[in-house]
Order: structure tokens, then C-alpha cells, then sequence
């Protein structure tokens, strides 16, 4: 028994915002920013639009993509670090707002490697007995972004992508996951209050700490290192070589990030899954959205061997390889 992706979906908030827009708000430029990131707008959610909207949109494109009725789902599983509550999980609105009268649910918090670590996680328990299993990776990065920090405010969108992983014979499905952590490296990327070793307070919104925060360069070489040395672990785990991908579906952060892994591994662009440039970096959300739109664009096929690659705060990095 395998667990395979039957179905996938994507939702991105209405509004847009342009890196014109941004220079409106901090001393930046449109040229500036997207020879650095390879950015040209991001989505933004709508004043009271919260996490679970976002996912319950793509949950239920997910789900009518699968032919898959919310009842008939065992469990929910939301990867987030912008769930709409510190409590309860979002995955358990998205669970209410669904109809999903039989399903677990609950969140799952790996940054931008959410999606990967959840999918992980719904791949064991299909391989133990469940049968649907709906993975949703959301984010409202709007949320937690210092619009006044010229440095992160050009990164970051809001935006949702789901799957649903069923129970399924043969060959073809979840071939590996592969988690890795660093904790020692957790401060090149975090919020550093709003939690329980420094509670909101005046202090913290007087000094903006309730906002991310990264150390952009030294975070630049630890992503390329690590997403290189997994896709190379995936595919020695698999015994494949590059040559052998047809599909690459990386997280959405830098361009300068993925041209540097696509070079170290000698693999082509034109097999590389990219739409940064339209939403910019949606964390959880970003491979999720991608992989979504690759299925409807038809660049992944029946058969397809794709490899889902991710890295973020925590420090945290993951792959997947799936044969479609």
C-alpha cells in the first residue's frame, strides 16, 4: 500500500501587491528587489480573511480535484506558523468549515517546510491503515511581515495549496520522505515574541518583536548547502540520478537560492517549478501552490517522478519524491 496525491488545489487572496506598491512604503525599488529575489508582486489577505479561509479554499479545490468527499476524510493536517489562534489548531476550523465529520485534525508548525513534514507525517498513516488524508499548507505572512523593514517586507505573501493523499496499490505514490533540523541555527530566521518566553506586551510592540526577523546572508548559504545535500540523499535513497527528475517543486524564497541549487545539481531550469515571481514567499504555502499549478498546467503527468524540496526557519529542510 502506497500513499499517492489524488488531488491538489490552490487559493491566493484577491488583492495584489506590486513591488511598486512596496515603494510606497519603505525606500525600495521594483528593479531592487527583483534582481535580489526574483519577486514581482505577492497576494495579500483581506482585512478579517484568516488562515483557515485560505485553507478551506483550497481544501475543498483539493478535494473536488480528487473526487473525494469531506466525510470521507480521516484526518486534516495544517501546516502554518499563522494559524488564525494561538489555540485552537486551524486545522480544526478547517475540519468545521468542511463537513469533515470524521476527520482528526490538527497543525503541524515547520515553517516554510510544513507542507513536506505534514506530508510526511499523512504518508505513515496511510501506509497504517487510513485512506484520506488532506494536507494544506496556509499562510498569512501579511500578518507577522514589519511593513516598515525595507529587508523582509519585499519577501513575503499570503496564500494556500493543499493534496489529498489516499491508499493506493502499485508502484506509484510517496516514494521517500526526508526530514532534517538545526535548532542550534533558530535565530537566522524567527519571530521573536508573542510566545511564552516573551508574551506580548508594550515592550514588544514598542520594538516591533512580534514580526519576523532574518539574518539574510548567512541563511543564503545554509539553504543552498542543505537543499542540495537532500535532493542528493533522496535520490541515492531511491537509487536515481538527476537525470531521472522530471519535475523539481522547491520553496518559493529566493531566485538567487534556487538558481544556485539548480546549478550545484546540474539540473535544467525548464525542469524547475517556479512562480515566485506571482506570490513571492508563502512559507508553507509556497509548495503546495506551486505543485498545484504544475498539475493543472500539465507539466506533471501520470508516471511523472517529482521532487518537492524545502527549507526554513527552525532551522528545518525536507524533501519528497513522489511518482506521480
Amino acid at each position: 500500500m502506497r500513499a499517492r496525491i489524488t488531488g491538489t488545489g490552490s487559493y491566493a487572496p484577491a488583492r495584489i501587491m506590486t513591488n511598486a506598491d512596496l515603494e510606497g512604503l519603505v525606500a525600495t525599488s521594483d528593479e531592487w528587489i527583483r534582481e535580489r529575489t526574483g519577486i514581482r508582486e505577492r497576494h495579500i489577505a483581506a482585512t478579517g480573511e484568516a488562515c483557515s479561509d485560505l485553507a478551506v479554499q483550497a481544501g475543498k479545490r483539493a478535494l473536488a480535484a480528487a473526487g473525494v468527499a469531506p466525510a470521507d476524510l480521516d484526518m486534516i493536517l495544517v501546516a502554518t506558523c499563522t494559524g488564525d489562534y494561538p489555540l485552537p489548531a486551524t486545522a480544526c476550523l478547517v475540519q468545521y468549515q468542511l463537513g469533515a465529520t470524521k476527520a482528526a485534525a490538527c497543525d503541524l508548525a515547520a515553517a516554510c517546510c510544513g507542507f513536506v513534514y505534514a506530508l510526511s507525517v499523512a504518508d505513515a498513516y496511510v501506509r497504517t491503515g487510513m485512506k484520506h488524508v488532506l494536507v494544506i499548507g496556509s499562510e498569512v505572512m501579511s500578518a507577522i511581515t514589519d511593513w516598515t523593514d525595507r529587508n523582509t517586507c519585499v519577501l513575503f505573501g499570503d496564500g494556500a495549496g493543499a493534496a489529498v493523499i489516499s491508499a493506493s496499490d502499485g508502484e506509484r505514490g510517496i516514494l521517500s520522505t526526508h526530514l532534517r533540523s538545526d535548532g542550534a541555527l533558530c535565530d537566522l530566521i524567527a519571530v521573536p515574541a508573542g510566545g511564552s518566553r516573551q508574551p506580548a506586551s508594550e515592550k514588544v510592540v514598542g520594538e516591533r518583536l512580534q514580526y519576523i526577523k532574518m539574518k539574510g546572508n548567512e541563511t543564503f548559504k545554509v539553504a543552498v548547502r542543505s537543499l542540495e545535500e537532500i535532493a542528493r540523499e533522496t535520490l541515492a535513497a531511491n537509487q536515481l540520478t538527476i537525470d531521472a527528475l522530471d519535475l523539481y517543486v522547491p520553496h518559493q524564497a529566493n531566485m538567487r537560492i534556487l538558481n544556485a541549487v539548480s546549478d550545484r545539481l546540474g539540473l535544467p531550469k525548464e525542469k524547475i517549478m517556479l512562480n515566485l515571481d506571482r506570490y513571492g514567499n508563502t512559507s508553507a504555502a509556497s509548495i503546495p501552490i506551486a505543485l498545484d499549478e504544475a498539475v493543472r498546467a500539465g507539466r506533471v503527468k501520470d508516471g511523472s517522478l517529482v521532487m518537492l524540496g524545502a527549507f526554513g526557519a527552525g532551522l528545518t529542510w525536507a524533501s519528497a519524491l513522489i511518482r506521480w
